[in-house]
């Protein structure tokens, strides 16, 4: 019976109760990319106030991606075990306190702790929020909806430097923080009453009313109502260890080393292109306005990227579209450098560039609850989030050793682009994957697409 339901969410059409479902989703990916970023928004205003060395800042910049590692990895389980709604409203409750408390901070030591516990919620929210979007989304339109996610994302990081530039010029950098703090309290009475528990955990998990919720979610989205709920096929364990180790059993060992090293490499890569590339750009001979306008451009061709992946998704294998988002921002990366000697064309570049890494990520995203039992799909989705967030820390660091060392910056763009080709080919083997989840494979959901 639960896979009936499964399968008639699956092929049936979208109504809107499903979108609704998405775009609550999305609007928290939009409320995370603020957050993520508002360090780097606050950055200088902060190290201004307090003196901080250069290494003092970037470990402020580092302290919420070493939280939203910690809590990818951690609440995953959670969402497993309590509901991914609940995580979320937790995350949004400890998230709000955490800005706001950040805006009255008085040393760096306290604003850091505080970046990492805002970092731990957010990792939290992501992993939840990702599963849900993919829960309530058909086959078809799955890759759409997650890549929106990643697309929301990047538009909280653009409106985020947008706010942020005009609050500190009037108000200073504590009020930025602060307005995150009152908009995130703002978004739990929307979430309270628009986004829905993820079906897949009620039949699965089968808390307290768990009959009585998932009929309520059947009636609106238009489904007949069903008498019992049948006892679940997999037992999972209750401790958060029985399930990251049941994500290296022979049924799922192999997506998930292929989902960690996805992860890392691409985020890695990503990183290090969002972090250096303003830099970079100075030092192939543009100027500093210039380089900051390369950046910026690259950001704003991401918010089309993820967007533009899940249409093609709708339509192709996602497999197949995201190797060939891998391979475009190889030879991209590889040509970036090159092109600096003509302005506009450096900017184009960047925008397709910012265009297919970040649709690369929104495939990752997009793909990751596909290869998961629904009883373990947000601790097998956090974990990979935080593979992922390990490359993301490491990578802007690495390349300024390298740089010391004597490396030019066109070939650290061509071996980052390297770091996509290998990420294909890894891609490669997921055909060979199937039946290692309760949803179709993608190789077979496409077959049904062409």
């Amino acid at each position: 019976m639960a896979a009936s339901i499964r399968r008639t969410l699956d092929d049936g059409p979208m109504n809107r109760f499903q979108w609704t479902a998405i775009g609550v989703c999305v609007f928290l990916n939009i409320l995370d990319g603020f957050d993520v970023l508002v360090m780097a928004f606050t950055g200088s205003s902060v190290a201004a106030e307090w003196d901080l060395s250069g290494s003092q800042l970037g470990m402020l910049l580092s302290a919420g991606l070493v939280g939203m590692a910690i809590g990818a990895i951690t609440l995953g389980p959670w969402a497993d075990r309590i509901g991914r709604r609940k995580v979320i409203l937790g995350c949004l409750v400890v998230n709000s306190v955490m800005m706001t408390l950040s805006a009255a901070s008085q040393t760096a030591m306290q604003l850091g702790v505080l970046r990492v516990i805002t970092g731990i919620t957010i990792g939290g929210i992501l992993a939840s929020s990702n599963v849900i979007a993919a829960e309530y989304a058909s086959r078809r339109w799955r890759g759409l909806a997650v890549s929106l996610n990643s697309s929301g994302y990047a538009i909280g990081a653009t409106l985020g430097g947008l706010l942020s530039a005009v609050l500190i010029d009037s108000y200073g950098w504590r009020s930025v923080f602060l307005a995150g703090g009152v908009i995130t309290a703002a978004t739990i009475p929307v979430v309270l009453a628009r986004l829905p528990e993820s079906m897949d955990f009620l039949l699965s998990k089968q808390p307290a009313r768990a009959l009585e919720r998932v009929n309520t979610l059947l009636a609106r989205l238009g489904q007949p109502s069903i008498s019992a709920i049948p006892s679940s096929d997999t037992a999972m364990p209750e401790k958060a260890g029985g399930r990251y180790r049941y994500l290296l059993t022979p049924g799922t060992r192999r997506p998930t080393i292929v989902l960690w090293s996805s992860f890392f490499l691409v985020m890695a890569g990503f990183y290090f292109v969002t972090s250096w590339t303003p830099s970079l750009l100075v030092d192939a001979g543009l100027s500093e306005s210039d380089g900051i306008t390369g950046g910026t451009v690259l950001n704003l061709g991401g918010i089309f990227g993820a967007a533009i992946l899940g249409l093609c998704a709708a339509r192709f294998a996602l497999r197949n579209v995201l190797i060939t988002y891998m391979l475009a921002t190889a030879v991209l990366l590889a040509a970036f450098i090159a092109s600096t000697s003509v302005l506009a064309l450096a900017f184009t570049v960047g925008g397709v560039i910012g265009l297919f890494a970040n649709g690369c990520i929104a495939g990752l995203y997009a793909l990751a609850p596909t290869l998961y039992d629904p009883s373990i799909r947000a601790t097998g989705v956090g974990t990979a989030l935080a593979v992922g967030r390990i490359g993301a820390i490491v990578a802007p660091t690495a390349a300024g050793a390298l740089l010391d060392f004597g490396l030019r910056p066109e070939q650290l763009y061509v071996g980052t682009g390297v770091i996509f080709v290998a990420t294909a080919v890894i891609l490669t083997v997921l055909p060979k994957l199937a039946g290692s989840t309760t949803d179709a494979p993608e190789s077979e959901a496409a077959g049904s697409r062409r």
